[in-house]
């Protein structure tokens, strides 16, 4: 079984790699495969986002009582970060390499600082209060493709 903390966690790591294959061929200057990396990077990272927004975040908020705290703020972090996403993908397609690799350091800032919030106190939090509910919640969070 799955615990909430541990597929988050791989996710993270999936999605980091994801971004460090974006900003190798950004690097190298390769247009093309900086389209196909950088999609294949939106796609996992806004999986990710809605795993959290449309399963997790809602069910630590039932059992908890509050849409605020510690959801709403990552809530935030996921616009900031999709406002960051535009960014990149504009810089991708003037093939504007420096900015474009800016906006990945950026990113890259911004998502270690959002994972580490995660990783130490949402998702063991989630583990310890979602334990009797965990693995029909994580049936659905395995199962969702935006």
């Amino acid at each position: 079984m799955d615990t909430i903390q541990g597929f988050f966690t791989d996710d993270h790591r999936e999605c980091d790699h994801r971004l460090a294959d974006v900003e190798t061929v950004v690097a190298a200057g390769d247009w093309p495969a900086s389209a196909e990396a950088y999609g294949q990077f939106h796609h996992d990272i806004e999986r990710h986002f809605q795993r959290e927004e449309d399963l997790l975040f809602p069910a630590i908020e039932e059992v908890s009582g509050s849409s605020q705290g510690p959801t709403e703020v990552m809530r935030r972090e996921h616009d900031q970060m999709r406002a960051l996403l535009e960014g990149l993908e504009q810089a991708l397609q003037r093939q504007e390499r420096d900015e474009a690799l800016g906006v990945i350091e950026t990113l890259m800032t911004m998502i270690q600082l959002h994972n580490v919030k995660e990783e130490q106190i949402l998702y063991p939090m989630a583990d310890r209060f979602l334990q009797p509910r965990r693995e029909p919640l994580m049936e659905r969070v395995r199962s969702l493709e935006p």
